[in-house]
C-alpha cells in the first residue's frame, strides 16, 4: 500500500484517523497563530476588547446598549477568560489562537467528508498558514471565532445533507449554532444564506429548504435582541461611508492574502480549482442537481462559502456602508479550501508534490507571519513602548496628560489602559470618567484648563505629556495650556507613533 493510499477514506466518513489528524493539525494551527502573539503592541480594536472585558457584567451590559452590541458576546466571554488567564497581550490573544485551532480541525474534517483525508490534510495545512488566519489568530477580537463557527456550521450542514431524511435534532442543532454564530458576529448570518445555495442544488431541495427556513427563522428570532440593537447602533460604523473600503487591492489581496506574492499564488490556485471543476463537469456532462443523501463537490462547497457572503456584503455596501475587509474573515477557511482542492488535483495524490506545494504556500506566507509579529504590526500602535518609556522616565508623584485630539482608538491614553505597569504611581490629572463608569468603552477626560480649574495641578511640578505623532509631525494638543500654567517644555523622547515631552515648573 502506498503512502498516499493510507490517507484516502470513503466520502463523508469521519473516522478515528480523521479525528486524530484533525486534532493534530488543529493544535499545529493554534501554535502557528500563538507563537510570537505577545510581541505586537495592542491597538485600538483590542483596547476596546480589553477595556470592555475588564468592566463588571452590569457595566458591560449597560455599555452594549449604547455601543458595540455586536461584539457583546465576545466581550462577555473575554470578561470571564481574563479572570483566569489575566490581561497580558498573550493571555487575551490566546482564545483567538485556540479558535483558529478549532477552525483548522473543522477544515480537515470537511475535506475528509467531501473527498478524502488527503484533501483534508492539505486544506488544514493551508488554512493554518493563510495570512488572514494567522492575523486573526493573534488578535483579541471575535474574527477567529467567526471563522471557526463558520467552518463547524458547514460541517454540521454536511452532516444534515448526507442523510436522506435529516433528523429534527440535527436541524435544532443547526438553528442553535446559527444563533450562537449571529451573537458572536452578526454577519455570520450570511454563512447560513450560503448554505441555502447548497441546499438548492439537491433534488429534494423543497423539503430541505423548508427545514432550513424554519431553523434559520428560529435563529433570527432568538438573535432578534442583538439584531435590533445592532441596527440601532449602526451609526457606529457610519464612518465606513466616508472611506474607500472597496478597492482592487482590498478585494484581491487585503481580504485574505496579506501581500502580493501570496495573493498571486492563492488566486492562481483558486482559479485552477474552478477550471478543474468546469472541465470535469463538462467532460462528464454531470448534473448539478444532487440526489437525496449526496453531497456537493468540495469545489462547490468552498466556492459558495467564499463568494456568496462576499458578494452579498460587498454589494450591500453600495447601499449601506457596512463593509470592511475584516468582516469577511469568516470566508478565509474557504479560500484555503479552494487552494487545497487545486493542490490535490495538480499533485494527483503524490505525497512529494503535495509537500512541495505546501512548502511553496508556507514560504510565501512566511513574510506575512513575520510582519504580523513586529512590535508595531497592529495599526502602527506603540503603546507597549510608551509604557516602557514612562516606567524609565517618570517617578511616582509626577503627573501625566495625554493627547486627546485624536479619535478614541488612537489616543495615547490607551497606553496606560492597556499597559498600566509603566504608569504606576503617576497622577492622571485630566481623567474625568473612567471607562468602567462610562457608556462607551474608553475614558473621558477634561481639558488641561478644566483640570487646572478643578485644582488637579496643585502641587504638581513635573508633567509628562504623551502626544500622538506620525513621522516628524508631532501633535501639540495641550502644550499651550501647560505653558499657561507655568510649565516649561523640556526634553522630548520620540517613539514610533508618539512623543513623550517633559514639562516642569518651580
Amino acid at each position: 500500500m502506498t503512502a498516499t493510499a493510507t490517507l484516502d477514506l470513503p466520502r463523508t466518513v469521519v473516522s478515528p484517523p480523521v479525528r486524530r489528524i484533525a486534532t493534530a493539525l488543529g493544535v499545529l494551527g493554534a501554535l502557528i497563530s500563538m507563537i510570537g502573539s505577545w510581541i505586537p503592541s495592542l491597538w485600538g480594536d483590542e483596547a476596546a476588547s480589553l477595556l470592555s472585558a475588564e468592566r463588571s457584567v452590569p457595566s458591560l451590559l449597560r455599555m452594549i446598549t449604547h455601543v458595540d452590541a455586536v461584539h457583546g458576546t465576545y466581550y462577555l466571554g473575554l470578561h470571564f477568560w481574563i479572570k483566569v488567564a489575566g490581561t497580558s497581550p498573550f493571555a487575551i490573544r490566546l482564545p483567538s489562537a485556540l479558535a483558529i485551532g478549532a477552525c483548522v480541525a473543522a477544515v480537515v474534517i470537511l475535506g475528509a467528508q467531501l473527498d478524502s483525508l488527503t484533501l483534508g490534510v492539505i486544506a488544514g495545512a493551508v488554512c493554518a498558514v493563510l495570512p488572514r488566519v494567522t492575523s486573526m489568530g493573534q488578535e483579541a477580537r471575535s474574527y477567529a471565532f467567526s471563522a471557526a463557527i463558520a467552518a463547524w456550521l458547514t460541517v454540521l450542514l454536511l452532516g444534515i445533507l448526507k442523510q436522506r431524511s435529516p433528523s429534527r435534532r440535527r436541524w435544532i442543532a443547526y438553528a442553535l449554532l446559527t444563533t450562537l454564530a449571529i451573537y458572536v458576529f452578526l454577519y455570520l448570518a450570511l454563512i447560513a444564506i450560503a448554505h441555502l445555495a447548497l441546499i438548492l442544488l439537491r433534488d429534494d431541495r423543497k423539503s430541505l429548504a423548508q427545514s432550513w427556513a424554519r431553523a434559520f427563522g428560529i435563529a433570527l428570532v432568538l438573535a432578534s435582541p442583538l439584531i435590533a440593537i445592532g441596527v440601532l447602533e449602526h451609526g457606529q460604523i457610519a464612518y465606513l461611508g466616508t472611506r474607500t473600503e472597496i478597492t482592487f487591492s482590498t478585494l484581491v489581496v487585503g481580504l485574505w492574502f496579506g501581500n502580493n506574492p501570496f495573493a498571486i499564488v492563492a488566486w492562481a490556485l483558486i482559479i485552477t480549482a474552478l477550471v478543474f471543476f468546469v472541465v470535469d463537469w463538462r467532460s462528464r456532462r454531470a448534473r448539478l442537481r444532487l440526489a437525496p443523501g449526496a453531497l456537493p463537490s468540495a469545489t462547490i462547497v468552498a466556492a459558495v462559502w467564499l463568494f456568496v457572503p462576499s458578494i452579498l456584503l460587498i454589494g450591500s455596501h453600495l447601499l449601506v456602508p457596512d463593509f470592511t475587509a475584516r468582516y469577511l474573515s469568516m470566508c478565509a477557511p474557504a479560500a484555503a479550501f479552494l487552494m487545497a482542492v487545486a493542490i490535490n488535483k495538480l499533485a494527483r495524490r503524490r505525497v512529494v508534490v503535495i509537500a512541495l506545494c505546501l512548502l511553496v504556500v508556507a514560504g510565501v506566507a512566511a513574510p506575512n507571519w513575520v510582519q504580523q509579529r513586529g512590535p508595531y504590526a497592529k495599526n502602527n500602535s506603540d503603546w507597549a513602548v510608551i509604557s516602557s518609556r514612562m516606567g524609565t522616565l517618570a517617578k511616582p508623584g509626577d503627573a501625566v496628560v495625554f493627547d486627546e485630539s485624536t479619535r478614541p482608538s488612537r489616543q495615547t491614553r490607551l497606553a496606560m489602559n492597556t499597559y498600566p505597569t509603566g504608569f504606576a504611581g503617576l497622577e492622571d490629572v485630566t481623567l474625568k470618567t473612567p471607562f468602567y463608569d462610562n457608556s462607551t468603552w474608553h475614558d473621558d477626560a477634561y481639558t488641561i484648563t478644566e483640570a487646572a480649574t478643578l485644582g488637579r495641578f496643585t502641587g504638581v511640578t513635573t508633567v509628562w505629556m504623551v502626544e500622538y505623532a506620525i513621522g516628524s509631525k508631532v501633535d501639540t494638543n495641550g502644550i499651550s495650556e501647560l505653558q499657561a500654567l507655568g510649565f516649561q517644555q523640556g526634553a522630548t523622547v520620540k517613539d514610533y507613533r508618539s512623543a513623550i515631552i517633559e514639562f516642569t515648573r518651580p
